[in-house]
């Protein structure tokens, strides 16, 4: 087995490094490895839905789609993750007990009642400190999971608030639980990076074949270039998500604005605004304008920026328009 400790806190790294190891390495890989402030979205879901869009623009949190389904989750410097890659066998691809257990062992070896509930959820005392989950491709299995060790509740809070009354979609919704540091049970102060080190050193004990490894620069280079062509890009953070509705109010200096959309695979598809403005023009010429554009606030900004509004609205500038489709 392969045992990697990431020297990068880039989650579109991470996240890309884990697919890398799985469909590029031969061997068994346990990888361990803490993101920056970022939000990691389920492979089914509506990244939209799931997100507070203005808290995570104003602190340019990082948005990521992971390759497995489950639900939304924030990490930052206080989360450590863990992945398994492994060969699939019976005993290991239809429950999630295998490769959460080490990490249990970890704790309660700490005095802590941690244990597995549910399906894939890891708790103290009921709270949520572990959301797992996984995927199977060819003859392997990954599974991962995050650990709250010392994570910041209140960003994480604030970060996956998402507002349900602008969508109406079919996708997974990420569940709401009571969750808890790792930390805050513990009889005495610990370090993340001890903590690392138990994980770690438990895993290696379990796997006597276990063995330290490094990327090389050439390993590196690839997983640079999936970043690039894949985790870093609109179209599958963002694009990727399933046919949604979506609906905001807002409040201009010209009036008050209504805005439905309907966007499939990351498109607007169909728009309607409507509203106590008084028009100057036919608001039906600007919503046609605008069909077919990514729902992407960098694109929708640009092609605005070409657009004369005042041919439709007074008092109107392409900030509140834009306000009002995101």
């Amino acid at each position: 087995m392969l045992s990697i400790v990431s020297k990068k806190h880039d989650a579109w790294f991470n996240l890309a490094t884990e697919e890398y190891i799985l469909k590029h390495k031969k061997e068994n890989c346990f990888y361990l490895y803490r993101n920056e402030p970022s939000i990691i979205v389920g492979k089914h879901q509506n990244t939209l839905s799931e997100i507070n869009y203005d808290f995570v623009k104003e602190n340019n949190i990082k948005v990521v789609r992971r390759m497995s389904g489950g639900g939304t989750v924030f990490h930052d410097l206080g989360n450590l993750n863990f992945c398994f890659i492994m060969k699939t066998d019976e005993a290991n691809t239809d429950n999630f007990e295998t490769y959460t257990k080490p990490i249990l062992q970890v704790l309660q070896e700490m005095g802590l009642d941690a244990k597995l509930e549910g399906r894939n959820d890891l708790t103290i005392d009921g709270k949520k400190f572990s959301g797992n989950a996984k995927l199977i491709w060819q003859d392997k299995v990954l599974q991962h999971g995050t650990i709250l060790f010392a994570a910041k509740m209140q960003d994480l809070s604030r970060a996956l608030k998402a507002n349900p009354l602008k969508f109406n979609d079919k996708a997974v919704k990420s569940v709401s639980s009571r969750v808890t540091n790792i930390s805050e049970h513990l009889s005495r102060s610990m370090d993340i990076e001890d903590f690392i080190k138990k994980i770690r050193d438990h895993v290696h004990s379990l796997y006597p074949d276990a063995q330290d490894y490094e990327f090389t620069p050439e390993e590196i280079d690839i997983i640079n270039e999936m970043v690039k062509a894949k985790y870093s890009t609109w179209d599958w953070n963002y694009g990727k998500s399933p046919k949604y509705n979506y609906f905001k109010a807002i409040r201009t200096a010209g009036g008050t604005f209504e805005f439905y959309l309907q966007v499939s695979r990351g498109f607007i598809v169909s728009l309607k605004i409507f509203g106590d403005f008084f028009p100057v023009g036919d608001p039906a010429e600007l919503e046609q304008m605008l069909i077919g554009v990514p729902h992407n606030e960098e694109i929708l900004r640009n092609k605005l920026a070409w657009l004369d509004l005042s041919l439709w609205f007074n008092n109107i500038t392409a900030d509140d328009i834009l306000s009002g489709l995101f």
